[in-house]
């Protein structure tokens, strides 16, 4: 059975990050729009996070999430593990650039 794996694009000597289909589902909470100026261009699996928000996630241990329903007011959430994890991976590692594979 194929793994997923984040492959750092920008740190290559950087070991790929294990996740869960769970997580996979859950990082557009934590990736940089697409059209962001700046960013490199990404294909259809790469993700881009911003260095500024992974730290503030990691030091508060929440993020905010919009409801369609109620576009005026956000949620905190709290991190799971597994998020908490993942953004801990990209902040100790610098990692921004990544690519989601099947290994």
């Amino acid at each position: 059975m194929a793994r997923l794996v984040l492959v750092p694009l920008d740190r290559p000597e950087v070991a790929p990050l294990a996740i869960t289909t769970r997580l996979r589902n859950q990082l557009v909470y934590f990736m940089s729009p697409r059209d962001t100026p700046g960013l490199p261009p990404l294909g259809e699996d790469d993700f881009w996070f911003a260095a500024d928000d992974v730290a503030k996630w990691v030091d508060e241990g929440v993020f905010y999430l919009v409801s369609p329903l109620d576009t005026d007011n956000m949620t905190e959430v709290e991190l799971s593990e597994e998020q908490e994890s993942f953004l801990a991976w990209l902040h100790s590692r610098e990692v921004r650039h990544v690519r989601l594979e099947e290994r």
